[in-house]
């Protein structure tokens, strides 16, 4: 009787454990994953340092270039662009229509379809029969 008692123990001890029951912790698991995470958090950190110093030393690098060829950044010309279409809109009274913003006044009005423009042209008693 204990011969059979002892694998039967065995097996719902094994069979408990895969189904989710009670199962032995590892009492530094929950410390070794806070360690793997900071590991983690700090080579994020390190790779993004390298990263923006890269960058900050190709940006010295362009801004030479620039200076050298007399090149301005996207953005200044971008800000000098908007900056003369203001300055040009303001004292004026016809500003080009890119310099009203949308939904403001000039709303366009429905296009007629394609019937509409040819009853316009024919004569009145076509017409007539066309509308009914």
């Amino acid at each position: 009787l204990e011969i059979i008692l002892k694998p039967y123990n065995w097996a719902t001890k094994d069979m408990g454990k895969m189904l989710g029951g009670d199962e032995e912790k590892d009492p530094d698991a929950d410390k070794k994953e806070e360690e793997r995470l900071e590991a983690i958090r700090q080579e994020e950190e390190e790779r993004a340092g390298k990263y923006a110093k890269i960058e900050a030393e190709r940006e010295i690098m362009r801004q030479g270039i620039r200076d050298k060829y007399g090149i301005k950044k996207r953005e200044e010309q971008e800000a000098e662009a908007q900056a003369a279409m203001e300055a040009q809109a303001e004292g004026s009274l016809t500003r080009p229509k890119k310099a009203i913003p949308a939904g403001c006044g000039d709303e366009e009005e429905e296009e007629e379809s394609i019937l509409d423009t040819v009853l316009k042209y024919l004569p009145g008693p076509l017409q007539d029969m066309f509308k009914k």
